[in-house]
This record gives structure tokens, C-alpha cells and sequence, in this order.
């Protein structure tokens, strides 16, 4: 086979844009990322109520809600 019909001489391969996995890959990290970005949006446009909730410590409720003592 001469040079002249062998576009990359050397047993490179194919270049990386002609590789379909790294297209799909490409495609699938895209996808990630607009479903982050669409989360964000949509969890800033919806605010959380506030419950009527014990005063907590470090984000923890200081007691709990059920009626029963825990168990020793």
C-alpha cells in the first residue's frame, strides 16, 4: 500500500470528531447540563414555604415529633 492511499499513515485511526461514541458521549453531557441549568431554574422560580417547625440547631430540629420517649 503506498502513502498515497493511506490517508494517516503512522495506524492513527480515524480522527477524534469521526469517532461516534464521543459524539454520543458529547451529546449526553449536553443533555446534563441543561437538565441542571433547568433545575436551577425551575427551583428558583418556586420558593419553599416555611414549616411551622421547633427551633433547630444547625439546620436539625432540637426535638422530635413523635409522642413516644426513645428507648433507652
Amino acid at each position: 500500500m503506498s502513502a498515497r492511499n493511506n490517508p494517516r499513515p503512522g495506524g492513527h485511526g480515524e480522527a477524534w470528531y469521526q469517532q461516534p461514541i464521543l459524539w454520543f458521549g458529547a451529546a449526553i453531557f449536553a443533555a446534563l447540563l441543561a437538565g441542571c441549568v433547568w433545575m436551577i431554574v425551575v427551583s428558583a422560580r418556586h420558593a419553599d414555604t416555611p414549616l411551622d417547625a421547633p427551633h433547630a440547631v444547625l439546620g436539625v430540629p432540637a426535638s422530635t415529633h413523635s409522642t413516644h420517649p426513645p428507648s433507652p
